[in-house]
């Protein structure tokens, strides 16, 4: 870390925090830091559950869960894979928080979190402009039961996509903001203390190594890109819920095409409208879809 950000990150408190997650690729900022209230996060979770009363017709409650039965094409496990002859799923996935509502715009722009993902990330290559830009936001909605990642835990680094050998830089970062107290019991975000440092896949047996990411009501769990990481299935009553604010590096493809599907959203409706447009990329030269440098007409 060059000084002027050291010196930032001591103002702002967040030293300690960014030299876990150097060490361990993963860290938990808690609400006191990251400034959010109960009451927001009351709001977050009150929007999610609407939704998804919306999308699939069942009413839904934080204390017991889905109130009706559910049925999923093809048993769900397109989506969520747990083994030959595994209990269908309990849990599911909203999509485009960011439409959904403010809070979630809000999250996203949250500016202790936005400090530590600019670190991950750095600056562009070229140019002195942060490199850090949204990729999706999303909310797994779970619930208790039997249906897991597997034995492995569905260990994985977010990044996986993009070509090894990668470097120290995120490629990709993750914020979950832990919309309900995270315990192992509770389904917590399972990870690899470490991983992010072995610049690959997953090894046999990585899962003994994993530990679980427990985050009180209203805490941002922060990581690498490259972190391996899964989840542990919930064995408490009521739902396990979250918001994933998605971060890529300016060079990744984005999981949403921001640029088209929030162009007509009220995305400037939030804390900070101008990190929004960066976040988004309004203003980045790539991709482009007309002709963006001048060219010359014949002289008159």
């Amino acid at each position: 870390m060059n000084q002027k950000l050291a010196n930032e990150a001591e103002k702002s408190g967040l030293e300690p925090y960014i030299e876990e997650l150097e060490t361990n690729g993963l860290t938990i900022l808690p609400p006191e830091i990251t400034g959010v209230t109960s009451e927001f996060v009351d709001r977050s979770v009150n929007a999610l559950l609407t939704k998804f009363t919306a999308l699939t017709g069942c009413p839904i409650s934080l204390q017991e869960g889905p109130l009706k039965a559910l049925e999923w094409p093809g048993g769900g496990r397109a989506q969520f894979v747990a083994g030959e002859g595994a209990p269908d799923p309990t849990q599911a996935l909203i999509q485009q928080l960011l439409q959904i509502d403010r809070c979630f715009r809000d999250l996203a722009v949250n500016p202790k979190v936005d400090f530590l993902i600019d670190h991950l990330m750095g600056a562009q290559t070229r140019g002195q402009g942060a490199a850090r830009r949204l990729s999706s936001a999303n909310s797994f909605i779970k619930w208790r039961g039997d249906f897991g990642y597997g034995p492995d835990l569905g260990l994985h680094p977010d990044q996986g996509a993009n070509p090894l050998p990668w470097g120290d830089t995120a490629l990709t970062a993750n914020v979950t903001w832990a919309l309900t107290d995270y315990t192992q019991r509770d389904g917590a975000l399972a990870y690899v203390p470490g991983s992010h440092k072995r610049n690959s896949w997953p090894t046999p047996g990585a899962a003994d190594e994993a530990i679980a990411a427990e985050a009180k009501r209203g805490s941002a769990i922060v990581f690498h890109g490259a972190t391996w990481h899964g989840a542990f299935h919930k064995q408490t009553p009521g739902l396990r819920l979250c918001a994933v604010s998605y971060y890529r590096h300016i060079s990744v493809l984005p999981q949403e095409n921001l640029r088209v599907t929030m162009a007509d959203q009220p995305w400037h409706d939030c804390d900070n409208p101008e990190l929004m447009r960066e976040l988004i990329g309004f203003d980045d030269s790539f991709p482009y879809s007309k002709q963006g440098f001048p060219l010359p007409r014949v002289a008159s």
